[in-house]
């Protein structure tokens, strides 16, 4: 099962960006759609992007979109979330994690589809 490691994250003030990665440890990471999440103190884990295996299809929660890109490279077998105009309420622990259906067109949203979480990144946003 491959393995995840998520990079990035730290202390930004409101307004401010930040770039995560997501650096997998082989390359079936290729095969499958990849998703961010994240989860604040006292909260569920929640869904924030997620793409499909090729690239060329993309989901955003819609209290990111507009303001958070996804994107990867499978020749570095990474993906990114690029989060810009950070608000307070961004401030969570981001993970990633690979989604148990291979080749599949239309990446999912639901965390239960999602396999191999990392350890996750803590972005925090300051007023």
């Amino acid at each position: 099962q491959v393995q995840l490691v998520e990079s990035g994250g730290g202390l930004v003030q409101a307004g401010g960006s930040l770039r995560l990665s997501c650096v997998a440890s082989g390359r079936t990471f290729n095969n499958y759609a990849i998703g961010w999440f994240r989860q604040a103190p006292g909260k569920e884990r929640e869904f924030v992007a997620s793409i499909n295996w090729r690239g060329d299809a993309t989901y955003y929660a819609d209290s990111v979109k507009g303001r958070f890109t996804i994107s990867r490279d499978n020749a570095k077998i990474t993906a990114y979330l690029q989060m810009s105009s950070l608000k307070p309420e961004d401030t969570a622990v981001y993970f990633c994690a690979q989604e148990i259906f291979v080749f599949r067109t239309v990446p999912s949203r639901k965390p239960s589809e999602f396999v191999s979480w990392g350890q996750g990144t803590q972005v925090t946003v300051s007023s």
